[in-house]
């Protein structure tokens, strides 16, 4: 099992973006490649990725933000439209760093940013690999248990352990008995960090707009959209629905689509060896 101390040495610096700070950790030489992290409580770039990041800088410039709102970068973001905002942020890291264009791997709520970023500025983005997407068919059927199991975690009578560990048991993950104590622990007590409490950054809607803005699939863009996708969604994902894999597949017009079986939400997290070849190749162009 991966651990803390079996991840590569990382530069680590926080940017400027406008009236924010995006914290980022980077380490490995080649084409950039922003690994974009999930929204669940505690989450930030490097736990998320803890399994990946030695095996992709192999190949790659890794670059691992936290997103807005999350870990070491500034709390808040605009709740009327949270992929755009999301999306905002990470290209003012791209710019930053005078990166005309990059690789974007996104998991969950990570994500739903790499594919707004995509569908709004699609020239900065060269390839994107896209785990469980957020926003896909938003607005088409009832909340799952696990989306919901999220939502409500800094609501009723607010963040808990046991709450966290139920949804990382119950919902994140295939095989509850995979994630350590240590896992439970470490994001506890990143999710209750008070101006998180104070501003959750996935937050429920409360304006139908926003959410007709959350769900991709009613965005034309979609069709045309001419980035190079690989979408890897666990069979057994209980947060966002294996059929929206199948979605992109036939609205995306350059976008491959893999299940993998007996996994959850955090496929690059429960089947990292697997994850970690399919996206070397992807990106190198090794289809």
């Amino acid at each position: 099992m991966t651990t803390q101390t079996d991840l590569p040495e990382m530069q680590e610096y926080t940017l400027d973006i406008g009236s924010k700070k995006i914290f980022v950790a980077e380490t490995g030489d080649g084409p950039p490649a922003l690994l974009l992290h999930g929204g669940g409580p505690g989450a930030s770039g490097v736990s998320n990725y803890s399994r990946n990041i030695a095996e992709l800088a192999k190949e790659y410039r890794v670059l691992v933000p936290d997103l807005p709102g999350y870990g070491r970068s500034s709390k808040g973001i605009d709740l009327t439209d949270p992929f755009g905002s999301l999306a905002h942020g990470i290209r003012g890291v791209l710019d930053r760093l005078g990166l005309d264009k990059a690789h974007l791997v996104g998991n969950s709520y990570g994500g739903a940013c790499a594919l707004r970023l995509a569908l709004d500025t699609p020239d900065r983005v060269d390839r994107m690999v896209l785990m469980g997407p957020g926003g896909i068919g938003t607005t088409r059927a009832l909340p799952t248990p696990g989306l919901n199991s999220l939502l409500n975690y800094y609501t009723g009578d607010g963040p808990s352990r046991l709450k966290l560990e139920k949804f990382v048991r119950d919902y994140l993950v295939f095989n509850a008995a995979q994630v350590p104590d240590s896992v439970i622990d470490a994001r506890y007590e990143a999710s209750i960090d008070p101006e998180v409490i104070a501003s959750p950054p996935l937050q429920r809607p409360k304006d139908l707009r926003t959410v007709w803005r959350m769900d991709f699939t009613r965005d034309k863009r979609l069709n045309r959209l001419p980035v190079p996708t690989l979408v890897l969604w666990g069979a057994a994902d209980k947060v966002n629905r294996p059929s929206g894999g199948r979605m992109l597949a036939e609205r995306m017009p350059n976008c491959d689509l893999y299940e993998v079986a007996n996994t959850g939400h955090w496929v690059q997290w429960e089947r990292a060896g697997l994850f970690n070849r399919l996206c070397a190749d992807f990106l190198a162009g090794r289809r």
